[in-house]
């Protein structure tokens, strides 16, 4: 049953591609009924985990696997857990309704059908990584995520914020993707499969290989940038660029998640590796703490909100470092609690801005009475945030210290903790209650509640982060148990209450709140204070240094672009020739390569003749001042080769070569007729030099096939080709069926790329002969680049 939900649940994904390419057309065609149509996908997704929950909540899990690449034993495999669940349930309830508060959010927008297309897409891509079972599908999913994030975060092009940074996530996150894949292709060596399940089953095994460490780092390196952990922390509060409902979905609720959700679906497989908690603690307290502290300096809802989100992400890389079954439960129910509130809040920050035309917290104050939907979204979330009774962050904050008191250095750990947790505290006071509740900072402000569009989305995520906290048992039992066993690979017993009696960590969070309320009440003392220390360290900051980092990349990229492209065909010649004649020789060095010649045949007259006739032409061609005389004396080497092939039983491949000669020769005789002979034959040094470079590359070839022939071939391949070139593909020229036929792909994306070559240079020749256009010159000696 639960593999046919599966399935099901697959085939609606694929749907979502097609919902996103009839979305602009839905939009111009019903802008109204638009959002609602389109958000009955996710909607559609959301109902489908709702059923397969009971099912999971049993302890069942489903797999779905669809032959890919068969002859490669490649599947496109889908898993269905407790832990791809809860993601799932999270990815389709908040897209849902981020569709519908971006069709109230940017109505009248032009590009509103734009922003429904790639929502879909990012969707569609986050649902894959929460089902994949198969690590190649997965990174698949995984990349299609940057490249829709890219698109929404530049939502808004004509800005260069905006680009910069769409543009900088790309690069940031796109990295971290090539270190994943790279760390995915270790694990497939160890284990010889992609399929994560088989990698579960083979941990002790991978836990003793010594390339473990290197596949733990990269894969580390990958959830690292994608979820904002430092030092990458810097490309998403930049991201706040982006329109409001995609920073609600994109870096709150989901794709920044995905890093997160990464290392615990890889728990049961790199979990036993004696790196794991050191790494992962290490990295996750200082994002926790670093961030945090981050926060107190912004003034911006957004940033604000984004600041915390990466302290936030900090503190479930920190739990899943610390690997103990409480430890997981607590990053599992944090991981549901963190995306309710901060979605709630991203979307209310939103609403704000949209009814005062301002996010800034010192101008904002006393506008809860003119939106009093929204400061009742933004109350609920901030105080889940905060961790008060009885919303579900209260409990999920009691968990954080009941974990670190019970981990190894319980001082160290609680004391941190409980640092970013009271400038949590701040950050929900200034966004939750001073925007709404406080002094007004510019009167000049006219705020007005906006549609339901804007304030129900965010209400009802609040509202569900009260229900959730109110039935804790339920909670517990339905949703954060199937998750903690899909991450510990067993069934473990979660027990969820408000009220556990007086016990240390209901101390702390009263101690927590204290703190918090204290210093967001010193907003005017503490935040310019904060804001100067971290400007004056900005320059030693990640992200001064990727600034740095980018500008010596394009200083370099330019300069390596004039030395190796500067226009000499030439030029180009020398440096393939002699990469190519140093890689060959450094490997023929190092692996110590014999040679071994076969018996000698003395040759044939004719032999003699050709081979004449060969050496004379090229000896020709380098005195030659003409340049139809160069082409034909090149022409007469090819069909002298032609002929060699023809006399050494080779029919088929010489009347491909005369075919292919006679062709250049007229196509060259053509294009160089009208051209004018050379003016000035290059210098003593340079033809002295080009002997060189042409000998050199010559001996590599002649050595290569040498080494080549001295192994004995495999002839089951020319058996298939003879027997079947008749039978199958109606051709005796053995040469031309393997060429049009069984590699016929191949031989199209060669024509296609001498297509397009061909157009470019059509084009060229038509725009440089134009009026008005400036023309380069031709450098002295006649030598045309």
């Amino acid at each position: 049953m639960l593999t046919s939900q599966l399935t099901w649940l697959v085939l609606t994904l694929a749907g979502g591609v097609l919902f996103a390419a009839f979305a602009p057309l839905l939009r111009r065609r019903a802008e109204r009924l638009a959002a609602p149509l389109l958000a009955l996908l996710p909607l559609a997704v959301f109902v489908q985990l709702l059923a397969a929950l009971p099912a999971v909540q049993m302890g069942e899990t489903a797999q779905a696997r669809f032959d890919w690449v068969p002859a490669l034993g490649l599947s496109l495999t889908f898993t269905l857990d407790g832990l791809g669940l809860a993601m799932g349930l999270l990815i389709a309830g908040i897209g849902a309704l981020v569709i519908l508060y971006g069709g109230a959010y940017l109505h009248g927008h032009p590009s509103l059908g734009r922003f429904y297309a790639v929502v879909l897409l990012f969707m569609t891509a986050m649902l894959g990584i929460a089902l994949s079972g198969n690590a190649l599908l997965l990174f698949v999913f995984w990349e299609l995520t940057s490249i829709t994030s890219f698109l929404l975060i530049g939502f808004e092009h004509e800005r260069p914020g905006a680009r910069a940074a769409a543009w900088q996530a790309l690069l940031v996150t796109g990295g971290g993707g090539l270190a994943l894949m790279a760390g995915f292709a270790l694990l497939a060596v160890i284990t010889g499969s992609f399929e994560m399940n088989v990698w579960a089953a083979r941990a002790a095994e991978i836990a003793v290989h010594p390339l473990a460490p290197a596949a733990f780092l990269l894969i580390l390196g990958g959830a690292a940038t994608k979820s904002a952990q430092f030092p990458f922390h810097f490309w998403l509060p930049n991201a706040m660029e982006a329109p409001t409902p995609v920073s609600a979905y994109l870096h709150s609720a989901t794709m920044v998640k995905a890093g997160v959700f990464l290392l615990a679906r890889l728990f049961p497989v790199l979990g036993g590796l004696p790196l794991w908690t050191p790494a992962l603690t290490t990295l996750g307290l200082l994002t926790l703490v670093g961030a945090s502290l981050l926060a107190l300096a912004q003034t911006d809802l957004k940033r604000l909100l984004a600041y915390t989100t990466v302290s936030a992400l900090g503190m479930l890389v920190f739990l899943l470092g610390l690997g103990t079954p409480l430890a997981l439960k607590t990053a599992a129910l944090f991981l549901v609690t963190h995306a309710l509130y901060k979605g709630a809040l991203f979307l209310s920050a939103g609403s704000v801005d949209h009814g005062t035309g301002t996010r800034d917290i010192a101008r904002l104050g006393g506008i809860g009475r003119a939106m009093p939907f929204t400061a009742a979204a933004a109350g609920l979330a901030a105080l889940s945030m905060a961790g008060l009774p009885p919303l579900l962050g209260f409990i999920a904050k009691e968990l954080v210290y009941e974990t670190t008191l019970e981990a190894a250095a319980p001082l160290l750990l609680t004391g941190l903790t409980l640092v970013a947790n009271a400038a949590t505290v701040v950050v929900a006071v200034w966004v939750g209650w001073r925007p709404f509740w406080g002094r007004p900072g510019d009167d000049h402000l006219h705020p007005h509640e906006g549609t339901p569009g804007l304030w129900g989305p965010p209400l009802l995520l609040a509202l569900l982060g009260l229900a959730l906290g109110l039935f804790p048992a339920l909670t517990g039992d339905g949703l954060i148990a199937p998750m903690t066993a899909a991450i510990v690979g067993q069934s473990v017993k979660v027990k969820l209450a408000l009220w556990h009696g007086l016990t240390p960590m209901l101390g702390l969070s009263a101690l927590t709140l204290l703190l918090g309320v204290g210093l967001a009440a010193l907003r005017r003392v503490v935040q310019p204070r904060i804001a100067a220390f971290w400007r004056a360290l900005a320059p030693l900051g990640p992200a001064n240094l990727y600034h740095r980092f980018v500008h010596g990349l394009l200083s370099l990229a330019s300069w390596q672009t004039a030395v190796l492209q500067n226009g000499y065909l030439r030029v180009y010649a020398l440096v393939i020739v002699l990469t190519t004649a140093a890689l060959a020789g450094l490997t023929i060095v190092l692996k110590d390569v014999t040679l071994t010649l076969s018996p000698w045949q003395p040759p044939r007259f004719y032999d003699f003749i050709l081979v004449g006739v060969i050496l004379t032409a090229a000896f020709l061609v380098t005195r030659s001042r003409s340049r139809v005389a160069t082409i034909a004396l090149l022409g007469s080497i090819g069909f002298s080769i032609a002929v060699i092939f023809l006399l050494y039983s080779a029919p088929d491949l010489a009347m491909v070569q005369f075919a292919i000669e006679t062709l250049t020769v007229i196509l060259f005789v053509l294009v160089l007729y009208k051209l004018p002979k050379f003016s000035r034959l290059s210098s003593t040094p340079t033809r002295i030099a080009d002997v060189f470079f042409a000998l050199t590359g010559g001996l590599l070839m002649t050595l290569i096939m040498l080494l080549v022939s001295r192994h004995a071939s495999d002839a089951s391949a020319a058996a298939y080709y003879a027997a079947n070139s008749l039978s199958q593909a109606n051709g005796r020229n053995i040469v031309n069926v393997i060429l049009v036929d069984f590699r016929g792909l191949d031989t199209l994306g060669e024509i296609t790329v001498l297509a397009i070559a061909a157009i470019g240079v059509f084009s060229l020749i038509r725009l440089g002969g134009k009026p008005g256009r400036k023309q380069r010159a031709v450098p002295k000696g006649g030598r045309t680049k």
